[in-house]
């Protein structure tokens, strides 16, 4: 399997290359179990999130979990936000957006009680993600904030993925390409 060699957080991973489609190709950045990447990533997003005024961080499942964890304690907040990719039954009367990124295969919701749209109305929501490519998930993270009446106080992920690199609304650590099916840089 072709992988490309990523340098981020002063950490250096090989990233499999893996198949989208037929013409798109992306390098698999997936952080669970590795610990010192998290850790590494959610200090350095921590020092870009530094001017940003913000109440809580907020993510979607699953990837991003560990991050927006870290990331919370060592900036020692006492809570953080999870969008859920399905109602729970511990979540009251949720309030969803539909969501479709590039590595989600079908269209998929968000979810978040409206326990937590209730502390996050009126507060300025910083939005993290390990990888933003299309801004499909953003964009649902962002209508989901709004929908429970927050303010988006800025956006960061750990890589900016394709053209994501190019947007000046997002913050991030690192630029990562898309490939061709050769595992060459489009």
């Amino acid at each position: 399997m072709a992988t490309y060699t990523m340098h981020v957080a002063g950490l250096t991973r090989e990233l499999p290359i893996c198949k989208v489609n037929d013409e798109l190709y992306i390098g698999a950045f997936i952080m669970f179990g590795d610990a010192e990447l998290t850790v590494a990533c959610a200090r350095d997003l921590l020092k870009l999130a530094e001017g940003i005024e913000y109440d809580y961080l907020f993510t979607a499942e699953a990837k991003s979990i560990p991050l927006i964890h870290e990331m919370a304690r060592q900036s020692n907040a006492s809570r953080y936000f999870i969008a859920r990719k399905g109602p729970k039954v511990y979540m009251p009367d949720p309030i969803s957006v539909d969501d479709q990124s590039i590595t989600t295969l079908s269209l998929q919701r968000l979810y978040l009680g409206s326990d937590d749209a209730a502390i996050i109305k009126g507060k300025k929501i910083l939005i993290v993600d390990d990888v933003i490519s299309t801004g499909g998930s953003l964009k649902a993270m962002e209508a989901l904030v709004e929908k429970a009446g927050g303010t988006v106080a800025g956006r960061m992920a750990v890589l900016a993925e394709g053209g994501a690199a190019d947007r000046g609304d997002i913050k991030f650590l690192a630029p990562l390409p898309v490939f061709n099916a050769d595992g060459s840089v489009k």
